[in-house]
């Protein structure tokens, strides 16, 4: 072998060999235990960043170790292509977004494979490919036919500029995030999937399923599965006409007596009858239909109503309360009215106080005596008061009472309601999957038959800012005789809600999903960012039960474990501009001046050596300039090198913080163990290893061989804490260092440590490990190799070190043979001179030993 480490070299003779010999390709073996490890496919957005490098190393080490315990592996990937992205790039660039796209995956698959990740590359799809999304559009026909989908008027997020619908996260202060236009709230058809049909069981399904108890908790919650009361107030209207009652869900019903007026949504029918005779009201429903529509907007933005003129009937007590029109109150969420108790809810506290409307305190508060609702809600649990027959209950007394109350009046039913809302997974975007349905002259709404798939999406198109091009393309959405085409795409989670499931057999043309679907899935350890914990997660889980109850898979659930990464982050640097603003620097163009622990001082911009200054640690991000090219770092260290860093600088589900040093620190240790090896090469041939002929230091070597594979085993197989299987490695290549036995039962041994170590780092830095593998002697390739097992006989020791304490005190440490008993570790801890020196004089009280570690010695004057 070379005597120098040369990472180029070794790498690219590792992946020809994978290559030539299709090491990764996966092939359905009944005989043998499959294990299926996804990590979530990229947007192909350009370049790698070092958060895909984090992500994709963890599961490429999983993968490769399930393969060395004999399992069958299979580890894909491919491309999450459609959205919004290569539109704003189209726009841009005044390039299509499919050459866009597509020359971004030839760069970034040429990156990955530069990594030397064991993808079988036969599976590989991107989700713009028109044979992938052919079959989610044959899916969604037989969902049409089964009446899981519907079309409906929605409220949207509408920019009257580029004359498009915005999801919540690109309406920023109100306004468009690429137009600026103040957003409106507009009501446009869409298509919707029945995600709520399954609600409890997705909400059942979670028990399954080993995953974070974090993302657990995040979809219960946003599933919502609540049990209150829906109830209805009677309508005194302003001008004496007839209005159907106003219908509100409550899940503290033990409050009801503590109403003093309702609120409704600007588009609810009562707002909107009011509005036709009161001008000023009209424009206020106007104005709140303006900025976004997500909850977390509603609950940041000014709280604003007006009144309808209108009077609501208290269903219990015939009380008049009024009626608002409110900007926090939307549609589509519950019946679009609320009853609205200020004493113990914040946000209808504010209100109230904002708009001199009476608070009553209707909960007791620890002391018993009505809670004090002057400076804010009292929104905690407790005993009802100010309630007639109801006062002296408790929250649960009350919901039943309250509840009972209203359905024997015919007034209100207890009701389970949810959170979760049907998918609309219709988009009026150009770079999606065209949904397949065609209109016809008639106001016919019909789903196109199998003959007529798939829709094809033009991909020659020229994209500008002023919404979809398929509108304004006759020859897409023209069919002739009156009929139109459909011109809304999919929701882009539509695509990665069932990929997993299409790489089980990717080159099947015929159907969506064969026989080898139930071969591999579910997955069995799905690997990304918790940021995926709700949408994504969600609608995969739901498309999967989708999938099972049309027979196409038998499993309830997509993926059996989770792994959340945690980010990557870096320091930041900055100058204030004059406009207020920042101009931020790369760390790798600013040298910081630190303590003697490491902490930054101050720092300097090297093009100028004038200072900037320091904005903390983030997560990397073209918008920080924080980033690290992780094709600089290849060419600079090698693959291998990124890989160990990354492996070895947090656990997986902790930030990992980016360190130049501690790149360099990784890259010093793998020259070190390629220079171990050749040392050991150059010192002679090794004999056989006679394990019952071993002295003391051949013993203790072979002891910590064994100790490593044991921890690094448990480290990467059950706890996935791979920094620790690493660490393990590194203490055992410095007691390869210390060992200088070139005798050859001392190589056999030091052959037998190196052959481990080359093993246990093999899923983490494959190439060199490849090559250090065949320079042990080796005729089969370590990528065949199988994970080392523990010898226990190799971990029992002759002798163990006790501490010896005298009065907690450290006073002595003693050699005792490891047989030794109780009676004879006290014996000879007493007989210990440094030991005797404390006893004299004193009277001993008691004697604690525990086993393999200490003697406690207790005694006093």
């Amino acid at each position: 072998m070379d005597a120098h480490y040369s990472p180029r070299d070794i790498e690219r003779d590792a992946q020809q060999y994978w290559d030539k010999h299709q090491c990764f390709k996966a092939v359905e073996d009944a005989n043998r235990e499959k294990y299926y490890c996804l990590s979530m496919f990229p947007y192909p957005s350009g370049k790698l960043h070092m958060g895909h490098v984090r992500n994709y190393t963890i599961g490429d080490v999983v993968s490769r170790y399930q393969r060395m315990q004999g399992k069958n592996v299979m580890q894909p990937m491919g491309w999450d292509a459609f959205g919004m992205p290569a539109e704003n790039a189209a726009i841009q660039n005044q390039v299509p977004p499919a050459k866009w796209t597509y020359q971004n995956i030839d760069y970034m698959r040429n990156q990955l494979k530069a990594l030397g990740f064991a993808y079988d590359w036969s599976r590989e799809f991107a989700t713009c490919d028109t044979s992938y999304y052919r079959w989610e559009q044959w899916f969604f026909t037989k969902l049409v036919e089964k009446g899981l989908v519907y079309k409906k008027m929605s409220t949207v997020n509408w920019d009257p500029v580029d004359q498009t619908v915005l999801a919540n996260e690109q309406v920023i202060d109100g306004r468009g995030w690429r137009s600026g236009a103040l957003v409106e709230r507009k009501e446009i058809p869409l298509w919707f999937l029945k995600i709520t049909d399954y609600a409890d069981e997705l909400l059942a399904d979670l028990d399954k399923v080993e995953w974070p108890e974090q993302v657990k908790t995040m979809q219960r919650n946003w599933i919502g599965k609540s049990r209150g009361v829906e109830l209805t107030f009677d309508i005194k209207s302003k001008d004496g006409s007839d209005c159907d009652p106003l219908a509100v869900y409550t899940t503290r019903p033990d409050t009801l007596l503590g109403v003093t007026y309702v609120a409704v949504a600007a588009g609810h029918p009562l707002a909107k009858q009011a509005a036709e005779q009161n001008s000023e009201l009209a424009a206020f429903c106007d104005e709140c239909a303006k900025g976004g529509t997500s909850e977390a907007e509603m609950a940041t933005k000014e709280k604003k109503g007006m009144l309808t003129g209108h009077k609501a009937l208290h269903p219990l007590t015939g009380d008049e309360v009024p009626v608002y029109v409110a900007n926090f109150v939307l549609m589509e969420f519950g019946t679009g009215a609320v009853m609205a108790v200020p004493g113990h809810d914040q946000r209808d506290w504010e209100f109230a106080t904002k708009y001199g409307i009476a608070i009553k305190p209707v909960i007791a508060d620890e002391s018993g005596q009505p809670a004090d609702v002057s400076e804010a809600a009292y929104a905690e649990y407790g005993t009802v008061v100010n309630s007639g027959e109801f006062d002296g209950l408790g929250f649960e007394q009350a919901f039943d009472a309250i509840a009972a109350k209203l359905a024997e009046l015919g007034r209100g039913e207890v009701k389970t309601n949810y959170r979760l809302r049907d998918w609309g997974v219709a988009r009026q975007r150009y770079w999606g999957a065209p949904i397949p349905v065609k209109y016809g002259p008639e106001g016919q709404t019909v789903p196109l038959t199998d003959d007529e798939l798939p829709v094809s999406l033009p991909m020659e198109v020229t994209v500008d800012a002023s919404g979809s091009p398929l509108k304004k393309m006759p020859a897409f959405s023209d069919l002739g005789d009156g009929w139109t085409r459909e011109t809304d795409t999919f929701d882009t989670f539509m695509e990665s809600s069932w990929y997993y499931a299409r790489f089980c057999c990717a080159d099947n043309t015929e159907a969506m999903l064969d026989e080898r679907a139930n071969y591999w899935l579910p997955v069995d350890l799905y690997i990304g960012g918790i940021e995926h914990a709700i949408l994504h997660l969600l609608y995969a889980r739901f498309f999967h039960k989708l999938m099972r109850d049309f027979g196409l898979v038998d499993s309830d659930e997509p993926f059996q474990q989770l792994l959340t990464q945690g980010m990557v982050i870096a320091e930041t640097f900055y100058r204030p501009t004059d406009n207020g603003g920042k101009q931020w620097f790369n760390p790798a163009d600013v040298e910081v001046r630190r303590d003697e622990k490491g902490r930054p001082l101050s720092a300097i911009l090297m093009s100028d050596g004038e200072p900037v200054e320091m904005g903390g640690i983030e997560k990397m991000s073209k918008s920080k300039n924080n980033g690290v090219d992780p094709q600089s770092m290849i060419d600079k260290f090698g693959a291998d090198t990124v890989r160990l860093f990354m492996m070895f600088a947090a656990p997986p589900e902790q930030s990992l913080e980016w360190s130049d040093s501690g790149v360099e620190g990784a890259h010093r240790f793998l020259k070190r163990l390629w220079r171990q090896v050749n040392e050991h090469l150059a010192a002679g041939a090794p004999g056989p290893l006679n394990i019952d002929t071993l002295n003391d230091d051949q013993k203790a070597l072979r002891r910590k061989t064994h100790e490593t594979i044991k921890k690094a085993s448990d480290d990467i197989g059950r706890r996935t804490t791979f920094n620790t299987a690493i660490a393990a490695v590194m203490e055992l290549s410095n007691a390869i260092g210390k060992f200088d036995d070139t005798s050859e039962l001392g190589l056999a041994v030091s052959r037998e440590a190196l052959e481990a170590g080359v093993l246990l780092l093999s899923p983490i830095t494959p190439h060199m490990c490849h090559s250090l593998w065949e320079a042990l002697g080796h005729t089969g390739p370590a990528i065949e190799a199988t994970w080392p097992a523990v010898d226990e006989t190799a971990l029992t020791r002759d002798s163990i070190e006790l501490v010896v304490q005298v009065n907690g005190k450290l006073r002595a440490r003693l050699d005792v043979p490891a047989s030794a008993d109780k009676a004879s570790i006290e014996k000879l801890a007493m007989e210990h001179e440094n030991v005797q020196r404390y006893l004299e004089g004193n009277t001993v009280r008691k004697v604690i030993v525990v086993p393999g570690k200490l003697v406690n010695i207790v005694v006093s004057g």
